[in-house]
């Protein structure tokens, strides 16, 4: 292949390239193991997952031209395969690319364990869409590459982001041993309340700069297109399908977060309980629901989830006809610990992390009266800015990643 061949390639990596900056990045930028022969980094659309590989190539590349981003959704692989693109880097002396969005190529494991194989002085750093479970894949990838997930930004990186306030990330056990020290530290710098509302409403996405007033509407395109295009691409779902997966959706946004009646729910798509948890399952892998149960979850054995939450409080101010303030403190409170903790529905109260702690999400004047005389059980309260003892500002679970 000529290299006048990989031109449009070429272009549109400069094109993206060249609007990058490394003043902000994200929390796993600095937890990858970027030595990995191959690097998978899942996740939802819109993240930043792309921004973070252009920003290792603009960091540690004097000469840019001595790797490659491409994205595998490119027209260009219409009429040429990822090897030709390999053997033509390996020809050329590039010894790493950087690959977005494989799950839209055909074949795409078998292609990259031939990699793998084949080329032992090339690696490949690749971005997926958070659906792609390596459990589903036709060739198992698990003993050749790393892998990691990025989520949405927390309230802490927000901050970071507007340049506000730049503060470590506060571990789970750290934060409610000493919650009232690192609330003090955090309010003597900023005025929290008016960056949480913001936060909620668009802060959970970085391309809420670039939207603006159009911040919603692109988020509910993005879902829409997770939807239509990546889904069908991962899980192989009908046209039909995929239509009962937005009617799916469009219930669980007028409800959440609720408890679901199964059999009530799969009457309403008229469908049965394996399509329908199969549905269910998908949108929870493409981070637009959490499905919160008393057990641990599993993609290979689908079962009944007890509450079911929108991913996050920015999705919830997208397609919800309105906001619960409730929800919107429950959402929040799941979303924030579930990055880094095992979150699970108790039997009492609101939310069980890590199997041991306990907790309520509620108002400023939220009681312990449902989980009161129970051991290690806490408190997670709005309106607040400093707490005391086992009562937490809801706001400083956003400090956890």
């Amino acid at each position: 292949m000529e290299s006048i061949e990989l031109q449009p390639l070429f272009n549109n990596y400069h094109r993206k390239i060249a609007k990058v900056n490394l003043r902000f990045k994200r929390y796993l930028y600095g937890q990858i193991n970027w030595n990995a022969r191959i690097i998978s980094i899942r996740g939802a659309r819109g993240v930043g997952k792309t921004t973070m590989l252009l920003q290792y190539i603009l960091e540690n590349y004097e000469n840019l031209d001595q790797t490659l981003y491409a994205s595998l959704d490119d027209l260009w692989f219409t009429t040429h395969s990822l090897i030709d693109l390999v053997d033509w880097a390996d020809q050329h002396g590039l010894r790493r690319l950087f690959l977005d969005e494989v799950h839209r190529y055909e074949r795409w494991s078998e292609t990259l364990k031939n990699i793998y194989d084949s080329y032992p002085d090339m690696s490949i750093v690749y971005t997926s869409s958070s659906m792609l479970i390596m459990d589903n894949a036709r060739v198992d990838l698990s003993r050749r590459q790393t892998s990691y997930t990025l989520y949405g930004m927390s309230f802490r990186e927000f901050l970071a982001y507007e340049d506000v306030i730049h503060f470590p990330v506060i571990p789970l056990d750290d934060l409610l041993k000493n919650h009232v020290r690192h609330s003090m530290q955090i309010v003597q710098t900023v005025k929290v309340t008016p960056f949480f509302e913001a936060y909620l409403e668009h802060g959970y996405y970085p391309f809420y700069r670039e939207a603006g007033e159009d911040f919603s509407a692109r988020l509910r395109e993005i879902v829409s297109l997770v939807i239509d295009n990546d889904l069908p691409a991962v899980e192989r779902m009908t046209f039909d399908t995929i239509q009962k997966v937005k009617k799916l959706l469009m219930i669980i946004s007028e409800r959440v977060p609720f408890e679901p009646k199964m059999s009530e729910l799969w009457s309403q798509l008229s469908t049965n309980n394996e399509l329908g948890l199969r549905m269910l399952y998908a949108l929870d892998k493409a981070q637009i629901i959490t499905l919160l149960s008393s057990k641990a979850k599993s993609y290979r054995f689908l079962y009944k989830p007890d509450k079911i939450f929108l991913g996050n409080p920015n999705l919830m101010h997208a397609l919800c006809p309105t906001v619960n303030k409730g929800n919107e403190r429950e959402t929040l409170f799941c979303c924030q610990l579930m990055v880094n903790n095992d979150v699970k529905h108790p039997l009492k109260g609101d939310f069980l992390v890590n199997d041991k702690y306990l907790f309520e999400v509620g108002g400023r004047k939220k009681s312990f009266d449902q989980i009161a005389d129970v051991p290690d059980s806490f408190l997670a309260v709005d309106d607040t800015e400093v707490g005391y003892g086992n009562r937490i500002p809801l706001w400083l679970f956003g400090f956890t990643y």
